[in-house]
């Protein structure tokens, strides 16, 4: 299991309902891209001296079980599509609260933006020889430039 994020449930992050709250799922899932990214040698460092940084176009949560208060919960992610350069690449998160129950999938699809020139770009060599490093999922497919 490719587990890049760890940690406690934070009151903050409740709701009414005395569960967690929707949008902390996708908190909880972008600490671990960022986990992620380090894990392979991108750390952030990197991107604010190329000035550049992944962007979002799709964010999808799928909700299975509640997590509550005080509970513990751990994120995977996994590349599920890759285009050949890295260009554009979506990744799946699986939450998991302490008693291992999967309680929600988090797919985002993104790609690498130029923060100077508001245009995306791609990920020069050595960092893209980093990307490749993620691990994948068993049904990875990787698109054609």
């Amino acid at each position: 299991m490719n587990v890049f994020f760890e940690g406690p449930v934070l009151w903050s992050q409740i709701d009414a309902n005395m569960h967690l709250r929707h949008s902390a799922y996708a908190d909880f899932a972008a600490q671990a891209r960022l986990t992620l990214l380090e894990h392979v040698g991108l750390d952030a460092s990197h991107f604010v001296q190329l000035q550049l940084g992944p962007i979002l176009f799709r964010e999808e949560l799928f909700y299975h079980r509640e997590i509550g208060p005080n509970d513990k919960v751990r994120v995977t992610c996994e590349l599920t599509k890759c285009r050949a350069d890295a260009s554009r690449w979506s990744i799946k998160h699986e939450i998991f609260r302490s008693d291992g129950t999967k309680s929600a999938t988090v797919l985002v699809d993104g790609a690498w933006i130029d923060t100077r020139k508001r245009k995306l770009t791609g990920l020069p060599a050595d960092l893209l020889e980093k990307f490749k490093g993620i691990p994948r999922s068993e049904d990875f497919v990787e698109e054609p430039v």
